[in-house]
């Protein structure tokens, strides 16, 4: 058997195999709260070695999507509360993702009807999804940030600090930063979006000391073998771009090294799309950063994303490549993937209507589950 189905431990987190369930947003959670629906998705799904939750904004502020989950109410705190249960009665581990959008939202979704803000004043090129007064949903452009001053930033990372305690004390098994894809933290990480002359723009050390003010408090609250780190080194999702990632990613995870994290979660090439995808003038190795965060000292699980099937996860973890590998949407249309992939049986296709607000079932054409001959 391959050790991708057998148990390790990720920091203080004991998993019974080496197969995630990526985070997947996926807006039905009106008003913030997890409700009866995200219960028994997670609770089907617990045979993960571990599961990421979707994106779950640590504040109004930090929401940039319609129904997406929070943890800055009890309410919301409640249903998590309701999930984590479920999962742990199933015998699965579960960890939350911190989510702080930035520039990633809308007028509409924000405190008051505010801007959003962000390491910029730039608009992103992106689109968010907002529901309408009939109750379908639609995508529409960003609205227009506003850049925050340095002084406010403390103010952030408390409330990061807030909810991953939080968080710990609805039950998670720990948390995952989202420093990737294009939001709050990311848009202080790339030199394509942050345009700051203060000490948080301009050289590496200065884009990245956010993301290290923000790995120190959380890493203090709740222990950093509970802590985990998402990050996405060339991914173009909501108009992320850098000039030269490597350098940028390579001062991080060296960084990252110093601190005894759980898990390092590294998106390869474009999310949920190329993973061939490049930025800079030079092609990106991944090896070459592994290598530098485990000369600097890292011991953390090496997690791999985007694009994976069976047997390249297979080999990622039978070389060493990798430690951990996350599946995103093959988990939304096979509730029982790990069995699937243990015994090479087809995967269901899935089904589009269902990726966001609409439908349950997740799923077209699901073929028998059969144990393997």
């Amino acid at each position: 058997m391959s050790k991708l189905f057998e148990p390790t431990q990720v920091g203080d987190i004991a998993v019974k195999n080496r197969i995630v369930m990526a985070p997947l947003t996926r807006n039905r959670s009106p008003g913030a709260v997890p409700n009866d629906l995200n219960v028994e998705y997670y609770r089907q799904r617990a045979t993960a070695g571990l599961i990421v939750t979707e994106a779950s904004a640590i504040t109004h502020q930090g929401q940039g999507y319609a129904d997406v989950p929070g943890l800055y109410t009890k309410e919301a705190l409640d249903g998590w509360k309701r999930v984590t249960s479920a999962v742990h009665e199933e015998g699965g581990k579960i960890v939350v993702q911190m989510w702080h959008v930035g520039r990633i939202s809308h007028t509409t979704l924000q405190p008051n009807g505010g801007k959003p803000v962000s390491s910029t004043n730039t608009v992103a090129k992106s689109k968010t999804y907002l529901v309408n007064p009939d109750g379908t949903g639609s995508f529409a452009p960003t609205s227009e940030p506003r850049a925050l001053e340095a002084s406010e930033l403390s103010g952030i990372v408390e409330d990061y600090r807030k909810a991953a305690r939080a968080a710990i004390e609805a039950g998670f098994d720990g948390v995952e930063i989202h420093a990737a894809n294009g939001y709050l933290i990311d848009q202080f990480l790339r030199d394509g979006i942050n345009d700051r002359t203060d000490q948080y723009g301009g050289s590496i050390e200065n884009r990245a000391r956010f993301l290290f003010e923000v790995v120190d408090v959380i890493t203090k609250e709740i222990g950093a073998r509970r802590t985990g780190i998402r990050i996405s080194p060339v991914t173009p999702a909501n108009d992320a771009a850098d000039s030269n990632p490597q350098p940028v990613f390579t001062y991080v995870v060296e960084k990252l090294a110093k601190y005894d994290l759980a898990y390092v979660h590294v998106i390869e090439g474009a999310t949920g799309g190329d993973r061939a995808f490049q930025q800079g003038d030079k092609p990106f190795d991944y090896q070459a950063l592994r290598a530098a965060y485990e000369k600097a000292g890292g011991k953390a699980s090496w997690m791999v994303n985007n694009g994976y099937d069976r047997e390249l996860a297979i080999d990622a973890v039978e070389s060493g490549r990798a430690d951990l590998v996350a599946f995103g949407k093959p988990f939304i249309a096979n509730p029982d993937l790990v069995q699937r992939l243990k015994n090479n049986l087809p995967l269901a296709g899935l089904d589009q209507a269902t990726l966001y607000g609409g439908g349950s079932k997740g799923y077209v054409d699901y073929p028998a589950l059969e144990t393997a001959a």
